[in-house]
């Protein structure tokens, strides 16, 4: 069968075993090589992973130590919690208390008169306006007096909504500060109508304009008419009396319009809960745990990062070996970064502690952090605002009437001078006529106004006819002008007193923008209060300088423009004009470690970029990889061709030994 071979048919040799055998003895080096750098690696990625976890948890254990509360931290205890709890904040005076509640508050709550049920929720009441004021019920003075913080508000009462469950959801729906809802008591349905906060302030005035043309008769709308000192218009009953809280504290007395009162005790929040006859003992104490607790879940993280970093990075003379990462600059730079913070001092820092060592916080010769609480304890004793300085980045002034705002990331820490050349104002208006001591009357015609606020006009706002005492007619003007929805929107809101000068009205806003216009003043308006049409006197924003440069001033807030201080803030409050102080900043140590782990841990940092270039490594071994698959293929085909034909060349060595073989036997026989 000529043109028929087989591999080894000649020489006996298993060709693709021996060329198999041949070439995984020379891929065996360069596999083993390839493999040997690949583990290697993948180590140093894992190596790196575990490195940057525990930076991650360091950086996770600074959250807190960057809010200046964790440092201040001051907890309030009540001996009887039944009769109140209470509740310390930053500022709070440490002190003890007797307390003893005398009267909680109450909110006002008015239901339609027991004579004058309804026989169902869909039973019609009637159609027009309800007007709704609050203010204090002077009873033995026989006067209202308007409460100048609320804004008078109207519901509208149509065919659409004039029922009893209709009006209930109107009042609801408007969400002026009144809750309704409708009651069975037995004998048929009433309406109840509550302020929703407590407060003798807050008791209600409602004021009727009914569709049928009487206004304070008892049928249609006007049965919700509520005037707690006319002699007319008192349809509603109050169920409820509007009541301030009161407390004895420490002999004084101490109202407040809500059972919550703060800063009887400053920075303190008293929760009232139940009257006592007894007083109880409130204690305000420092708190040292939240702050102990925030530095030891920090001093435990930052000695697990040593401990992690010396497993990587630690060499073993008994064995001979050295951690993964051991030599690494990116590791050992960001190590020494790290201790760099620690061992430095706090820029912007004022008084007697100035480094973390002075707080308690000790670097040991291993390379660990060591926390003393007792030493922290003192140090947050003595002055909390220096210690968290010392770790959160924090502003303060010298001066009480300036207040630290805050500062930009290129704000520079340090300290600085500040001085103010002019200070703050408000728009205002001030009325041509005097307050008399007397009863000033506004009548029921020609009571109407506009103005603008910070340059949003008004609509048109009325005065309720009545005689009002001068303060009286100020909280009246406040309420009413409050309550203009444009007004509100904008938050264009205006203070509203009487003085020698005159009536005044001053806008909230502090600035050049700041500006009370009158539009509009009828004539009643005008002989009363002596608006007339015409701007007042605008406000003014502050000017001054930062650090010895000009800064920049709008309305309160000065500042920095230029310099270390760029973009360090502050509010003047008040004072003079002059030298005022230096405003500090502070960089803080958890600020500043906070900023580098960011640094070292982000999408283009030294780690990041470490780990990427060991990725493309084990990525280029996969591609030599292949190489070497192409190169040994090559080589085993080379060996197969080169072995076929040494077989075939035995084959037909053989053959020919075979033939010369018969041949010299035949020669024999002859």
């Amino acid at each position: 069968m000529a043109g028929i071979t087989a591999s080894g048919l000649g020489s006996g040799i298993d060709i693709k075993s021996l060329a198999s055998q041949l070439v995984a003895a020379e891929r065996g080096p360069a596999t083993s090589r390839l493999d040997s750098r690949e583990s290697k690696l993948k180590a140093q990625i894992s190596a790196f992973g575990s490195f940057k976890s525990v930076l991650a948890n360091l950086q996770s254990a600074l959250t807190s130590l960057k809010k200046t509360d964790t440092f201040q931290s001051l907890k309030a205890t009540v001996a009887d919690d039944k009769l109140l709890t209470a509740t310390a904040s930053n500022g709070a005076q440490v002190g003890e208390y007797a307390i003893k509640v005398e009267q909680l508050a109450q909110a006002q709550r008015l239901a339609t008169a027991a004579d004058h049920t309804f026989a169902g929720t869909n039973a019609t009441v009637g159609a027009g306006t309800l007007t709704f004021q609050f203010g204090t019920v002077d009873s033995t003075a026989g006067t209202f007096i308007a409460n100048a913080g609320k804004t008078v508000k109207t519901v509208t009462i149509d065919p659409t909504n004039n029922t009893l469950a209709g009006v209930r959801d109107a009042i609801n729906k408007a969400d002026i500060g009144v809750t309704a809802s409708v009651v069975n008591d037995g004998n048929g349905y009433r309406l109840v109508i509550g302020a929703k906060e407590s407060g003798a302030a807050n008791s209600l005035k409602i004021t009727v304009s009914d569709d049928d043309g009487t206004h304070d008769d008892q049928v249609g709308l006007s049965l919700l008419a509520y005037d707690p000192i006319g002699a007319t218009g008192k349809n509603l009953t109050e169920t409820v009396a509007a009541r301030n809280a009161r407390i004895n504290l420490d002999g004084l007395t101490v109202t407040s319009a809500s059972n919550t009162i703060q800063d009887a005790v400053p920075g303190v929040a008293l929760n009232l809960k139940s009257q006592g006859e007894t007083a109880t003992r409130l204690t305000v104490a420092e708190d040292a745990s939240v702050t102990t607790k925030a530095l030891e879940t920090f001093v435990n993280s930052y000695n697990d990062l040593m401990k992690t970093t010396k497993s990587l990075t630690a060499y073993n003379k008994d064995t001979k070996t050295a951690g993964t990462l051991a030599g690494d600059q990116n590791v050992r730079a960001t190590l020494n970064r790290i201790r760099d913070v620690f061992t430095s001092s706090v820029t912007g820092t004022t008084g007697a502690y100035r480094s973390l060592a002075d707080a308690g916080i000790s670097l040991q010769s291993d390379g660990t952090l060591k926390l003393d609480s007792s030493k922290l304890k003192t140090a947050l004793s003595a002055d909390p605002q220096a210690v968290a300085s010392l770790f959160t980045r924090t502003g303060a002034t010298t001066d009480p009437l300036i207040s630290y705002n805050s500062a930009t990331s290129t704000s520079k820490p340090g300290q600085y001078d500040l001085a103010v050349s002019q200070l703050p104002a408000q728009g205002s208006y001030v009325g041509s006529v005097v307050p008399t001591t007397g009863s000033l009357v506004i009548s029921g015609t020609d009571n109407t106004f506009a103005l603008k606020v910070n340059g949003t006009q008004s609509s048109t706002i009325t005065l309720a006819a009545g005689t009002y005492t001068s303060a009286q007619l100020a909280a009246e003007l406040q309420s009413r002008i409050n309550g203009d929805p444009a007004l509100q929107t904008a938050g264009a809101l205006i203070s509203a007193s009487a003085g020698t000068s005159g009536f005044t009205l001053t806008s909230a806003l502090y600035g050049a923008s700041s500006s009370v216009e009158f539009t509009a003043v009828d004539a009643n308006i005008q002989g009363v209060l002596g608006f007339a049409v015409g701007a007042g006197t605008s406000g003014r924003d502050v000017q001054g300088t930062l650090d010895g440069a000009a800064a920049t001033g709008s309305g309160r807030k000065l500042t920095g423009a230029s310099g270390d201080a760029t973009g360090v803030s502050v509010d003047v409050l008040g004072g003079a004009t002059g030298a005022r102080g230096k405003v500090s900043l502070s960089d803080g140590m958890a600020q500043r470690l906070d900023s580098l782990l960011s640094d070292v841990l982000g999408g283009d940092g030294p780690l990041q970029t470490r780990t990427d270039s060991l990725s493309k490594q084990i990525d280029q071994i996969g591609d030599e990889r292949d190489r070497l698959d192409l190169r040994m293929s090559a080589l085993e085909a080379r060996y197969k061709t080169q072995f076929a034909a040494m077989d075939k060349l035995v084959s037909r060595l053989t053959s020919t030994g075979s033939y010369l073989t018969q041949q010299l036997a035949s020669l024999s026989a002859r």
